[in-house]
């Protein structure tokens, strides 16, 4: 038997032979020897394991090292091909967490790549040469759309959040409403947060109603201020009620407390004109007295992920001074993508002209509708073995934005009839360029809403690849 192993062995080529194949010069090139030269030697064993095993005995010598290089090729790809990558969201879910939620506008990407290919401005004036502040850019273009005083950004809400309340107040007492203790993606909890940051969580109210008394009663010479957290990711329907912003700013400011007012995804439009629920502003939280509000950069806005914290010069100095600004500070990235998407909303039309988000949000029910059926009408003619019909269903925002707030939309419905619908979607979501859709009674749906120009193209090519074409 070891014999016989070794004879089996004898046919593997050695790294330096299989290095000198011109199958891998251009591998080689573009991935440099050192990746090459690893994956040379998993692929040889891989080989050896399918020899030693004996599934591949009767290979020759040639064959083996065909089969090497081969291995070879796939074992680099799979190191060199980027992860982080285009994909086609057919969901419906506009603000897909996992497909990297708002789509970047392409203003951003060619600021981008225009500016950001060499050296670029972060923080030196170039009339004094001096060091500045890196989001003195975003500061301006926040003030002239929401009437801060001031304004900064970070890396996230949930980190604008603990910063804003570590900076006011470590140790001391914050009022919330119990129907405001929010759970936001990935299991992070307001109060973990809170904890995180120092503050001590004064909850008051009960779940479905809080009324202005609760707060009066709750402060004490420990209070350092109010907490308004807009639940941004759920309602609450029903027999409930909330205390208003303006009640809150009065209640906070006549007992000398800092109200600060988190709206979550941060709308600097009125969505209430597209027939959406009001949806609380950034500006409205300011002009109603707010004294720090935070929300996110990357949800209604459109813009890349971040958190915005706006509010008195004074508390936004404070917050720049506190110990955890460098930790959560963003880069360049962030701030080009974020001012170039600030930028289009100095006019609303160009924002809902231009912001991807805002595109797919208020796009017409006739133009779904009508796309839906000649994607489907394509596919009906061409596939074989599956069933494919347009039908009524809904888009949602996603990603804790405009809860319960279902949008219309057409659905291309593909009941394949030799495999599964799960096996279907996988398939999708493995092709070159992975195609995400929804699963619901057996059958594949397609929602047009959040495909982008010439996605319907690669949903058409991906499914005449995995189902084939009629003969």
């Amino acid at each position: 038997m070891e014999k016989h192993n070794e004879q089996l062995l004898r046919k593997l080529p050695s790294v330096d032979v299989l290095l000198k194949d011109p199958g891998l010069e251009r591998s080689i090139a573009e991935a440099g020897r050192k990746v090459v030269a690893d994956s040379v030697r998993r692929a040889v064993d891989e080989v050896r394991e399918l020899l030693l095993a004996q599934t591949e005995s009767e290979l020759d010598e040639s064959t083996i090292h065909q089969k090497i290089i081969a291995n070879t090729k796939r074992l680099i790809k799979s190191v060199t091909s980027p992860y982080y990558r285009r994909v086609v969201n057919a969901t419906g879910i506009i603000l897909h967490t996992g497909l990297g939620r708002a789509v970047i506008p392409p203003q951003a990407l060619h600021q981008i790549q225009d500016e950001l290919s060499g050296y670029s401005l972060l923080q030196t004036d170039p009339e004094t040469g001096k060091r500045t502040k890196r989001d003195a850019r975003i500061e301006q273009l926040l003030q002239r759309l929401t009437g801060a005083e001031a304004a900064t950004v970070v890396n996230n809400n949930a980190a604008a959040t603990s910063i804003v309340l570590n900076t006011i107040a470590k140790d001391k007492e914050v009022i919330v409403s119990r129907g405001q203790l929010v759970e936001i993606g990935g299991s992070f909890r307001l109060p973990d947060v809170m904890s995180f940051s120092g503050a001590k969580l004064v909850e008051v109210g009960a779940t479905n109603k809080t009324h202005p008394r609760d707060y009066i009663n709750a402060i004490t010479e420990n209070t350092a201020a109010i907490l308004r957290v807009h639940p941004s990711n759920y309602k609450i329907q029903g027999f409930s009620s909330e205390v208003p912003l303006d009640e809150l700013v009065e209640i906070a400011h006549s007992n000398k407390l800092t109200m600060i007012d988190d709206v979550g995804a941060g709308a600097l439009i009125d969505f209430s004109q597209f027939g959406f629920e009001p949806e609380p502003t950034l500006n409205e939280s300011i002009s109603k007295g707010a004294d720090l509000v935070t929300a996110s950069a990357d949800k209604l806005i459109g813009a890349s992920q971040g958190g915005i914290i706006l509010g008195k010069a004074k508390l936004i100095e404070a917050v720049r001074k506190n110990q955890f600004a460098r930790i959560v500070r963003v880069g360049k990235l962030t701030l080009v993508a974020l001012e170039a998407t600030l930028k289009l909303f100095l006019d609303e039309s160009m924002a809902l002209g231009h912001v991807p988000t805002l595109q797919m949000l208020r796009r017409n029910d006739s133009e779904i509708a009508k796309e839906a059926k000649r994607i489907a009408s394509r596919l009906g003619n061409s596939i074989s073995d599956c069933a494919v019909t347009t039908t009524a269903g809904f888009s949602q925002m996603g990603s804790g934005s405009l809860p319960t707030q279902n949008l219309a939309t057409t659905l291309i419905a593909l009941r394949p009839e030799k495999i599964s619908a799960d096996s279907l979607a996988n398939q999708l979501r493995q092709y070159s360029t992975p195609v995400f859709a929804r699963i619901r009674n057996d059958q594949v749906l397609i929602d047009p809403r959040t495909l982008m120009t010439g996605d319907d193209k690669i949903v058409i090519e991906s499914l005449l690849e995995i189902l084939g074409n009629k003969q």
